[in-house]
């Protein structure tokens, strides 16, 4: 598994399947972004199927081969839409390009599946809404930060049980490495990005609604700027927001592209909530100077302070989740109300941004 490259970072978990062998076939189209593996490996650990892959690069369908043998080239996106088979599409094409293969995908009767952020103007995000009204279909989002991390998914159990009382407030920081080298061309260009909050903030706006059990959040501030990267104009190297949800809790998080190559990880992403009873800090990519692994959950309660390796003890039960749900027409893995709203509220953060010259 790849650590030092957030961009290509796809967690490996445990086989525990949900479905019957052929039930559940899936297929990924647009391969843009690395997390599209992850995403992979999460639905067939759960018992998905994997038949097609098609995307406009022939070089990113060979790479993507190499990975899953079993997997067949569509000669045409049409090919996959097509498959009545076919149940449910895995998206990870470039963010402002992934509403529009949404509303295909939904048109054709099949579940969406797609890379965070799952879009990147509320004009997509309304059009997004009215095609999942109209088809009945979902429009799931890889917010990894807290799917596909077992330190977040044991705060959620610890939080669910009482571990620190009522939440009151997270503070997320999602720093990632920039590996400016490697990356392409529209990650430099905004519009195809969609800004800094847009891009990495949306997993904190995503994981403060889900841990704080809010339906909603007011921005009450964000702020962006390019401190170190002006060869690349378009670049938002940093940005900040604080929010209010509608049950009071409050959030404050930052996002950069600001990693120094000395650390063992991508990023050093950290996560603090603050309960009326106790607190929680997630050490979630390493444990800086201490220890290498993944996966570290601190928790000070009114009866004990402990460190908890979450590593390998929780798995990812989104993925297995998400399967039943699409088979089920059920909402367990995550409503689609909170999956947009997380979105929704992230692009306000971004539009509304002060720019710090």
């Amino acid at each position: 598994m790849q650590k030092k490259d957030g961009m290509m970072y796809a967690p490996v978990g445990k086989t525990k399947q949900v479905c019957e062998p052929g039930e559940f076939p899936i297929a990924a189209i647009g391969l843009d972004h690395g997390h599209v593996y992850g995403m992979c490996n999460g639905l067939i650990e759960a018992g998905a199927e994997l038949r097609w892959v098609w995307d406009p690069d022939p070089a990113k369908m060979e790479a993507f081969r190499n990975n899953y043998a079993q997997v067949e080239c569509a000669s045409e996106k049409q090919q996959i839409l097509d498959d009545t088979s076919v149940r449910l599409v895995v998206g990870a094409s470039i963010p402002s390009k992934r509403c529009e293969l949404g509303l295909e995908v939904l048109e054709h009767d099949k579940d969406y599946f797609v890379d965070k952020p799952p879009l990147t103007s509320l004009d997509q995000l309304q059009a997004a809404r009215a095609k999942v009204a109209a088809t009945g279909r979902k429009y799931a989002v890889y917010y990894s930060e807290r799917l596909h991390a077992e330190s977040s998914v044991c705060a959620g159990n610890l939080i669910q049980q009482g571990a620190i009382g009522r939440v009151l407030q997270v503070i997320g920081m999602g720093p990632h490495r920039l590996n400016a080298a490697s990356r392409p061309e529209w990650f430099f260009q905004k519009e195809m990005y969609g800004g800094i909050i847009c891009d990495l903030g949306c997993h904190q706006v995503e994981q403060f609604l889900h841990l704080a059990g809010a339906s909603d959040a007011t921005v009450t501030s964000s702020q962006v700027a390019n401190y170190g990267n002006k060869q690349y104009p378009e670049l938002e190297d940093f940005g900040d927001v604080s929010l209010v949800a509608d049950n009071g809790a409050t959030n404050y998080f930052r996002v950069d592209w600001f990693t120094p190559d000395g650390l063992g990880a991508w990023g050093d992403g950290r996560t603090f909530i603050l309960g009326t009873e106790g607190y929680i800090e997630l050490r979630k990519y390493i444990d800086v100077a201490r220890d290498a692994e993944l996966d570290h959950v601190y928790l000070v309660n009114q009866e004990e302070a402990k460190h908890i390796p979450a590593r390998g003890t929780v798995g990812y039960p989104f993925f297995g989740q998400l399967i039943r749900d699409c088979l089920d027409r059920t909402e367990v893995s995550m409503t689609q109300e909170h999956a947009f709203k997380a979105i929704e509220v992230t692009l306000i953060a971004q539009r509304d941004a002060r720019k710090i010259e």
